[in-house]
């Protein structure tokens, strides 16, 4: 790059420029701000970047080429130029037949990839009719009570020629193993099978609560799947490691990075621990980030963390194959971004986002509805999310190079920054014994309910600009287009499961429920009997009852 006493020059022309033409101008017309700093880091962002910042890049060491270590400028040779990333609209929508309906529209307007989104109590576990599920079957996603709803949801979609995406967790083995009935009703090779379960529970514990088990067995229902899908479905991500909701918890960029990633090395210990050879399972693993509104601080944190996960690899799991080094991920534009007020206004955060995912190299994107802060998105807002997309990749240009804004001295410098946070990050999460002890004494979730109160009182008092809320607001009139639920969906969806179990043979379902029993006390791979017992049409709830009598359930405030 430059030599030192080029940098010398450099520093030197700098400061007179400083002195000769910035401090003039400030002292005549001053500056917005006394300190600019990134959105969420407070580091101090300067006037300037310069070669003398990124003074210790070392292009063949900490870039390199897109498609190889460290893989900052992304894990594909091609990036976008081979193929656009997926684009994702996360769906569900009350009953089967209205996720249908909603799936077949979105692939109609030129969607490439379906998500799914689940209802609370299918994300407990709980099939709509448990006492525990009323008041919110079909509320935040669709009710997937047993196979029949899975096979529904998917009529007339072929598996083998769409992805699918589907955000649950502690259940995850056993929506995983709907689906893969679904595909094997409809006669696809399970080695076509494409797509990614979330199944993150160390973030449930820090962010959601939506768990069940306890970590250990649901640590060892994790890395059964991780072995059984290197095996069977090897083109299905196995886990989509979260970072999703820590950022939307309130964290902090670098601690999204570091507290992912943190998570991420404990799922590898655990499947080294259960005998998994790194190099079969990691090349299945997936990361899930969010895209805020600081375009390059978001770039710089997608580029940290892909250089960050590939040293991780190397250095403490000794992985070889370079598919276990690649962090490959999925990006949602931040929910909590959204305003109910002057809602038109998401639309350009979103479309800001989008950018921000797309020039950091994401694999898939979901852009959230313009009214996502009111209620579920309506036809017309998901349309427009899809657009914004679709206009990113044929009209804006940002998809014809790859990696951009490599080179930029400020968003290198941010790139290292971050990286450097992050790990210092790790390494005390390491000192504290782990992510699990980490979580288990509360550290994590102290250090990000910190930054959110900070981040609100920043708000409250006006230091922080929320465009419609808290500066540029107007007096607003009508009422919104909102998407609902139909109160009638918690009984038609009640009705539907007990048909099923009235149509369905009783006694081979218990077979089947008293086999995975056996395996789950075994410590057997449980996939295969999940498998089994869903395709007698075993309800979600009866599936997760196994494992409750076997696992127990955890409760909040005890050891991890």
């Amino acid at each position: 790059m430059f030599d030192p006493d080029e940098l010398d020059q450099i520093r030197e022309g700098k400061a007179q420029w400083e002195e000769e033409d910035v401090q003039p101008t400030v002292d005549r017309f001053g500056e917005r701000k006394e300190t600019f700093t990134t959105d969420t880091e407070g580091h101090e962002v300067d006037r300037l970047y310069t070669p003398a910042d990124v003074s210790d890049l070392d292009y063949e060491e900490d870039l390199g080429f897109p498609g190889q270590e460290p893989y900052t400028r992304g894990v594909y040779p091609t990036g976008y130029r081979g193929r656009l990333w997926t684009m994702r609209q996360y769906a569900g929508m009350g009953t089967a037949e209205e996720t249908n309906e909603r799936f077949n529209y979105l692939l109609d307007q030129g969607q490439t990839g379906l998500s799914m989104a689940f209802d609370l109590p299918t994300q407990m576990g709980y099939d709509s009719d448990h006492a525990m599920a009323a008041g919110e079957v079909g509320k935040t996603g669709v009710a997937i009570d047993s196979l029949d709803d899975m096979e529904t949801v998917f009529d007339g979609i072929p598996l083998d020629e769409v992805s699918t995406s589907m955000t649950i967790n502690a259940p995850a083995s056993v929506l995983l193993a709907m689906y893969i009935a679904v595909g094997d009703r409809q006669g696809v090779d399970r080695e076509e099978l494409r797509g990614t379960i979330q199944n993150d529970v160390l973030k449930e514990y820090i962010a959601r609560n939506t768990f069940i088990y306890p970590p250990e067995p649901s640590m060892r229902l994790i890395t059964d799947i991780f072995e059984f899908c290197a095996a069977e479905t090897p083109k299905f991500n196995t886990i989509s490691i979260s970072g999703y909701h820590i950022r939307e918890a309130g964290s902090t960029a670098a601690q999204e990075i570091a507290f992912t990633l943190g998570d991420g090395i404990e799922y590898v210990q655990a499947a080294i621990e259960a005998g998994l050879d790194v190099d079969e399972f990691a090349p299945q693993l997936s990361f899930f980030f969010a895209s805020y509104n600081n375009i390059l601080e978001e770039v710089a944190k997608f580029r940290a963390a892909r250089r960050l996960w590939a040293k991780i690899m190397e250095e403490r799991f000794d992985a070889e194959n370079p598919k276990s080094k690649q962090l490959k991920f999925h990006t949602q534009t931040a929910g909590s971004t959204l305003t109910a007020q002057q809602i038109e206004n998401n639309v350009v955060r979103v479309a800001y986002q989008a950018l921000a995912a797309v020039l950091g190299g994401t694999q898939s994107l979901h852009t959230n509805g313009k009214d996502e802060a009111i209620g579920l998105p309506t036809e017309e807002s998901v349309r427009t999310a899809l657009r914004t997309q679709q206009i990113l990749a044929h009209e804006s240009g940002a998809a014809d190079t790859i990696d951009p804004l490599a080179g930029s001295y400020y968003v290198e410098s941010l790139t290292d920054e971050l990286e450097a946070e992050a790990r210092s990050l790790i390494e005390e999460v390491d000192e504290r014994g782990g992510m699990r002890r980490s979580i288990e004494e509360q550290w994590v979730q102290r250090q990000i309910q910190d930054v959110a109160f900070e981040r609100q009182r920043e708000q409250e008092a006006g230091e922080r600009v929320i465009v419609g809320v808290n500066e540029y607001q107007v007096e607003e009139e009508g009422e919104q287009d909102i998407e609902e639920v139909d109160e009638a969906v918690e009984q038609a969806q009640q009705e539907n499961v007990a048909a099923v179990r009235e149509d369905r043979d009783d006694e081979e379902v218990e077979a089947k429920l008293d086999a995975l029993r056996r395996a789950a006390e075994r410590d057997e791979n449980v996939m295969p009997y999940i498998i089994d017992a869903v395709k007698v049409y075993a309800t979600t709830g009866e599936v997760c009852d196994v494992f409750r009598d076997v696992f127990g359930e955890y409760q909040p405030g005890s050891s991890l």
